[in-house]
């Protein structure tokens, strides 16, 4: 039988800094969970969009032109091949992200113009 998947339970458990685990796939995509206490590096995915929907906290995602604040309940694409980052604003953020499974990461510098946190 298929078994609901309990994300606050998971977001409850000892995370040190950063956790980021595949819950489930669907289709070509995997939904991960990712509970963030610092900033991911900046990247692109050349192959695919990501789309983030924050759980608990408040998310940034910084891109090129500006920051996008996410608050609990709201939803982020980032097309593919554009430069971001994410960091939480609160203490911690817990969040929902979608992106094509085996999508390819690539490292990048911070714009040459940034001067957030």
């Amino acid at each position: 039988m298929i078994q609901p998947i309990d994300i606050e339970a998971i977001a409850r458990g000892d995370i040190q800094r950063y956790s980021n685990q595949v819950l489930t796939s669907v289709n070509d995509h995997d939904v991960h969970l990712s509970i963030m206490q610092t900033p991911y590096f900046w990247h692109l995915h050349p192959d695919s969009d990501e789309t983030f929907v924050v759980v608990e906290g408040t998310l940034a995602v910084d891109m090129d032109d500006g920051t996008v604040n996410l608050q609990r309940g709201q939803m982020l694409s980032v097309p593919a091949g554009v430069r971001h980052r994410t960091r939480p604003v609160t203490a911690r953020s817990v969040n929902l992200t979608v992106e094509r499974t085996d999508a390819t990461t690539v490292r990048c510098d911070a714009p040459p113009h940034w001067t957030g946190p």
